[in-house]
């Protein structure tokens, strides 16, 4: 099934940036994943770049990202105190290709998301707490709808409830 709504991973040149310095001015430290969790087991995560889990062998790091002050920065929002950081996996170098996007990324059926929306000034405007169904596709178009259904909703951000990591972010269509 093709979503409605496109789910966008961190942008090209916003990854080049984070792959000298992330958005809490810290070089990454990249490694490659591995399943004995040395360094640290990341195979599994979601890549941020990809839209996919990582995969055992891969030049990865682990980086601070700030989705709500790109976002913000690119429109000339103004988040002041919604802006925030937080850590995600990215390819260490530059990826293959950009994602082809044909179904919801990290839905796996009965995990918990918030979907946060923001404003055009960038604040907070609600959220939502959704499990993802057995049909993710339509669970999510049907949130999604709900949410751009609001005039003010400009921008979502959808993240995993339990560590309250980025997923991935969906614009106004």
């Amino acid at each position: 099934m093709a979503t409605t709504y496109a789910p966008l991973p961190i942008s090209p040149a916003a990854l080049k940036e984070l792959r000298h310095v992330d958005d809490l001015g810290r070089t990454p430290q990249p490694y490659t994943a591995r399943v004995d969790g040395v360094p640290l087991d990341c195979v599994g995560s979601p890549l941020r770049c990809c839209l996919r889990a990582v995969e055992p062998g891969e030049r990865v790091a682990l980086v601070s990202y700030a989705p709500l002050r790109r976002w913000a920065t690119a429109t000339g929002a103004e988040p002041g105190a919604y802006d925030e950081a937080g850590p995600v996996f990215i390819h260490a170098d530059a990826c293959q290709e950009p994602p082809v996007i044909d179904s919801y990324p990290f839905a796996r059926q009965g995990a918990l998301r918030t979907l946060r929306r923001y404003n055009a000034a960038g604040h907070i405007v609600g959220g939502r707490l959704f499990e993802i169904p057995g049909n993710a596709d339509a669970g999510f178009d049907q949130v999604f709808a709900e949410a751009f259904a609001d005039p003010d909703v400009a921008v979502l951000h959808v993240r995993a409830l339990e560590y309250g990591c980025f997923q991935f972010e969906v614009r106004r269509p």
